[in-house]
């Protein structure tokens, strides 16, 4: 599977790519790819050990002559977000990803690509394999889970890793390096809901708002994107003036995850059927014009359900109580940085949205740059959510990365980007939530950066990465490993 991205250039990285796209190898499913990397680097006559959350290593002596110079540690996460498409049967826990080059990017077939942090792990493998290369003593160190927990970062074993220098292989930009990051909690809402059976003067019909991009909750909240599960309540909110009963509702599938769909079933009286589907096709015209063209595939349908009623509606007041609480949530964009430009600093991503005979489930991811605010807007989950009588939990905390502009790591990374690329990178901060600010907290001794290849629709089937600069990413960390070669 997946033999043309053995004729793409480097074909070093391409061809550990290729594994990667070959393993299914989703948060909390690594095993399998673990076991084959450790049956890779016995090849290599490389040491690899792991710790006891399960975190692989893979060492690398020096070059000779290179012994005394300082430990690099490389560092990206086995696992990949799970998304596909409605209309593309996938199981992410057996099938290979299918990928396909289009107009210069890399693609998949109706799925997440998972080059965040694919690409990030073949490019260390390449290095670990890349004989030509001069080095100082390198930790190749691979995580898991991240994507759903931040759990390998969080589960690291302390006083394991031995070097002073780490390179975070998971950014997402062409040119830019990235020396601060945003912490982040998931906060859980649970509620049982009381119901009513259904009357007879009443009928049941679905809804379905489908179309959207989606995207990273961290690196593209800011952008024009709908979120499906803020856009269905607002449809749920225009219908319960006719009474509408909520029976169920199904919206987002990862809190980390800027949700593309979003399904509800209502009861609603008889003969209220044909003005709610006047007002659900208006809305759909409202919704549109909202997002105009920074989200343009929206669709908003109505339809009546004929088949016998497997569930019960909420009471008349519960469901009321409950599209308000979910409308009055918050989601996006809380508050930009004051002292980093067009930098988000707080957020929320209404990611995952459940209701089944009356148990009702959210769970939202908050980030920020400050650990206060990240708190402080679960805090608003709690008290929100607390009205009706719901248990909130914030947990899988983890902190932010402070920036270091003064960093030596970062002057070198500067200067062999500026020789290399005949610029210097842009010095950045990210809205998302790199396992750096876990790391520094465990090892507060490591100088650190983060860069990498161009990638955009991450954690969404839209995602895709640009070619060149997979080429441009892998010559710059060459550059840069040869540079710290060098005794200090």
């Amino acid at each position: 599977m997946n033999e043309h991205l053995d004729t793409l250039e480097p074909s070093l990285v391409w061809r550990h790519f290729r594994t990667l796209c070959n393993t299914p190898r989703p948060s909390g499913c690594e095993a399998a790819l673990v076991e084959k990397l450790e049956t890779w680097a016995d090849g290599l006559g490389l040491a690899h050990d792991r710790d006891a959350f399960g975190n692989l290593r893979i060492k690398k002596p020096a070059s000779s002559g290179c012994e005394s110079a300082p430990g690099v540690i490389l560092q990206g996460h086995l696992d990949m977000v799970a998304q596909a498409n409605a209309d593309t049967p996938f199981d992410f826990e057996r099938d290979p990803i299918r990928t396909c080059v289009k107009d210069g990017w890399l693609h998949a077939d109706g799925t997440t690509l998972g080059a965040d942090n694919g690409l990030g792990v073949a490019a260390i493998l390449a290095v670990l394999e890349d004989d030509t290369l001069t080095h100082g003593p390198l930790e190749a160190l691979f995580t898991l889970e991240e994507e759903t927990s931040m759990g390998g970062a969080l589960g690291l074993a302390e006083s394991w890793l031995e070097g002073s220098l780490l390179l975070n292989l998971d950014s997402e930009d062409r040119g830019e390096v990235y020396i601060g990051c945003a912490g982040g909690a998931d906060v859980l809402v649970d509620a049982q809901l009381p119901g009513k059976a259904l009357g007879d003067d009443e009928v049941v019909i679905e809804l379905a708002l489908t179309g959207l991009k989606g995207g990273h909750s961290g690196v593209d909240i800011h952008q024009p994107l709908g979120n499906a599960n803020r856009l269905l309540v607002r449809a749920l909110r225009v219908l319960d003036i006719l009474d509408a009963r909520l029976i169920d509702y199904q919206g987002g599938t990862l809190r980390n995850a800027i949700p593309r769909e979003a399904f509800a079933r209502l009861a609603l009286p008889a003969d209220d059927v044909d003005t709610a589907f006047e007002k659900i096709e208006r809305l759909e015209g409202v919704l549109k014009a909202e997002l105009g063209s920074g989200d343009p595939g929206l669709s908003l349908k109505a339809r009546r359900l004929e088949a016998a009623l497997d569930a019960e509606p909420l009471t008349r007041d519960a469901s009321a109580m409950l599209i308000a609480a979910l409308l009055a949530a918050p989601c996006g964009v809380e508050r930009m940085s004051a002292d980093v430009d067009g930098v988000v600093e707080t957020s929320n991503n209404l990611g995952v949205l459940r209701l089944t005979d009356g148990r009702f489930h959210l769970c939202a991811l908050v980030r920020s740059l400050h650990d206060s605010a990240v708190q402080a807007l679960a805090d608003r989950f709690s008290a929100l959510f607390g009205l009706m009588g719901a248990r909130v939990k914030v947990e899988n905390g983890y902190p932010g990365w402070a920036p270091n502009p003064q960093s030596a790591l970062l002057s070198t990374f500067k200067a062999q980007h500026a020789a290399l690329l005949g610029k210097e990178p842009a010095v950045k901060v990210i809205h998302a939530g790199l396992e750096c600010g876990i790391l520094g907290a465990k090892y507060p001794e490591l100088d650190m950066i983060s860069f990498g290849p161009l990638i955009r629709g991450a954690h969404s089937p839209n995602e895709r990465v640009e070619l060149d600069s997979v080429s441009e990413f892998w010559a710059m960390l060459r550059v840069l490993i040869e540079a710290l070669a060098t005794p200090r």
